[in-house]
């Protein structure tokens, strides 16, 4: 193990480790309250005033997410929150979790994801992890962050870690709480998996290290696709159900009686 992943791993493990949260959407802001729950000063990063500027007030920008936890923790001087970007240089781990949109020809845009990298690397320096959660096409990670971070001479792996971990955020749900969801981490190298999936591990559960960034991209649309087309088919079944007379409620309950 390099001695920049022995410092991170430390601090990690003590709790010592600095972690920012690119985009306090209703992925980052949970984030933010769980790692400053394991222990962990915690910078919460917005281009958007409003959502900082609330937090400073001690309040929830998200209604679903009770706030009762944020002036303590402000007041403590455990939790920063920022619209300046260069406050991700005091870091020990970066997560991004801005939005990533289709644009009006239903392609992906990476124009968030892309400006958080760029800040990131603008703040760089020898042994930060950077972890990217917000959803995209396979190859993200090593194929647009990866130039971007490496682009003032570190290298990943070697001098700052970089891994994939897609969110799995079900905001409002009361039965699944975010520590309970197992979290699956894909690191560009071996190293880089090993500090994910540490710093994850502080939080969730269970953490569940794929082969690299792109595997753990990959599951994501699985995930996604997997929900889209069963909502398609009972859609379907719900018309044909119309059609026939028959309770679609009952079919469903009836169905899910076959316990394999």
């Amino acid at each position: 193990m390099s001695d920049p992943a022995e410092r991170l791993m430390l601090r990690i493990a003590d709790g010592g480790a600095v972690v920012a949260v690119v985009g306090l959407g209703y992925v980052g802001l949970p984030l933010v309250r769980h790692f400053l729950a394991a222990g962990h000063p915690v910078i919460a990063l917005d281009s958007n005033p409003e959502k900082t500027a609330a937090l400073l007030r001690g309040e929830s920008p998200l209604p679903h997410l009770p706030g009762d936890w944020i002036a303590p923790a402000v007041d403590g001087g455990r939790l920063r929150p920022s619209t300046d970007p260069a406050v991700l240089s005091d870091a020990d781990a970066v997560i991004i979790c801005v939005p990533t949109p289709l644009t009006g020809h239903r392609e992906p845009d990476l124009s968030h994801v892309r400006a958080a990298a760029d800040a990131a690397a603008q703040a760089l320096r020898p042994g930060q992890l950077i972890v990217l959660e917000s959803t995209t096409w396979p190859g993200t990670t090593e194929e647009v962050l990866r130039p971007l971070l490496e682009a003032g001479g570190l290298r990943a792996g070697e001098d700052f870690f970089l891994a994939f971990s897609p969110e799995r955020e079900d905001p409002g749900n009361r039965t699944h709480a975010l520590p309970d969801i197992p979290k699956v981490v894909g690191g560009a190298t071996p190293a880089c998996a090993g500090a994910a999936s540490a710093l994850y591990g502080r939080v969730f559960k269970t953490v569940v290290p794929v082969s690299s960034p792109a595997a753990a991209e990959m599951s994501k649309l699985l995930e996604n696709i997997f929900r889209s087309v069963n909502i398609a088919l009972v859609n379907e079944l719900k018309m044909l159900c119309d059609r026939m007379g028959i309770d679609v409620w009952e079919v469903i309950d009836a169905a899910a009686t076959k316990p394999f």
